[in-house]
């Protein structure tokens, strides 16, 4: 029997003038994949595929600078091996040098970097690269109030100012995000390299990242997950997860349930909170919206493909069901994978 790889290390730092909201924000989304997106859609937790845990200088909780107590995991000396390292933002001047600072931090991000971890930065917590002397003739990125800070402070760093995420040192293990909400872009670039693209993609749709002006129906699950104790019921479910592209599937769920049609639809209704019918079209169109999310196929295609003839009609159902259509659904989360499979 095969046993599950153990979850991937994410140590995330935390000094006392650091962000809450991105340090919290992180261990939130490293701890989703895995766990989250079969939670909202089964009702049952995953298991976690990654281990984010807060570490500092000293266990020692602290004040942070919004006033929200921090209670570090560990201490850089007895934290586990980090696979990942992120360093929230945090509050300095803009401008000014933290030369001498941050000593155990950069002395520890050296000694990690050198073994292998991945490092990566939201915002000003850049400088701590900068600091440990590893953005020399280096492209990197910050948030824009910072842009001085790295330049004055560090010689050669070429900063993008244009660009979401920056790759840069041996490897391309150095990755830094700018401003604002880009530390979500960095999670999510994060979890596609190391988990896999699949599940960054769902833990874009479950915290509903950079698309909120959308409404939530773009991002929901469609087909129903429960079937409680109706075995029957449940057979079917299964029996249709796999054979929705059958041209009649529900003449021939009524058949393998052994119920007349009118018992079986209202069991079924009953069972799963949806009709039939709304059922077959939610399984279709889930199947379909990850068709558009991986695949270049056209969109006549994937609708033959998931059981439908008429490609004009399943436009209009996924319109109406998604909140899109096909063509607006891929250029949304098509753009997301593409940029997280690069």
């Amino acid at each position: 029997m095969n046993s599950s790889p153990p979850p991937i290390n994410v140590a995330i730092v935390a000094v006392p003038e650091v962000t809450v909201s991105t340090l919290y924000g992180m261990l939130d989304l490293f701890s989703s994949p895995g766990r989250d997106w079969q939670f909202i859609t089964k009702g049952e937790a995953g298991e976690q595929r990654m281990r984010p845990y807060i570490v500092a200088r000293s266990e020692e909780s602290f004040k942070a600078v919004n006033g929200v107590t921090v209670v570090p995991d560990f201490t850089f000396a007895n934290c586990p091996a980090p696979d990942i390292v992120c360093i929230p933002d945090f509050f300095v001047n803009p401008g000014e040098s933290i030369s001498g600072q941050y000593v155990p931090e950069v002395e520890w991000l050296l000694a990690v970097y050198g073994k292998g971890a991945v490092l990566a930065s939201a915002c000003s917590g850049a400088m701590l690269f900068g600091e440990a002397g590893l953005l020399v003739d280096c492209d990197a990125t910050i948030h824009w109030g910072y842009i001085s800070t790295l330049t004055n402070n560090y010689p050669g760093v070429r900063v993008k100012t244009n660009r979401s995420l920056v790759f840069s040192g041996e490897g391309h293990r150095i990755i830094m995000a700018g401003g604002g909400s880009s530390w979500q872009d960095l999670a999510l670039y994060v979890i596609a390299k190391s988990v896999g693209l699949k599940e960054a993609v769902e833990v874009a749709k479950v915290y509903m990242l950079e698309w909120h002006d959308l409404g939530q129906q773009p991002f929901c699950a469609l087909a129903g997950r429960k079937h409680g104790t109706d075995a029957i019921i449940g057979g079917v479910q299964e029996w249709l997860a796999h054979n929705y592209r059958h041209s009649s599937p529900i003449a021939r769920m009524v058949e393998k349930s052994q119920l007349s049609e009118r018992t079986f639809i209202r069991r079924f209704t009953k069972a799963t909170g949806m009709k039939p019918i709304d059922y077959v079209h939610a399984v279709r169109l889930e199947e379909a919206k990850q068709m558009l999310e991986m695949s270049p196929q056209a969109v006549e295609a994937i609708a033959e493909e998931v059981g439908y003839q008429d490609a004009s009609f399943f436009s209009r159902l996924f319109r109406r069901k998604v909140g899109l259509t096909p063509a607006q659904y891929r250029l949304r989360f098509g753009v997301l994978s593409r940029v997280l499979s690069v």
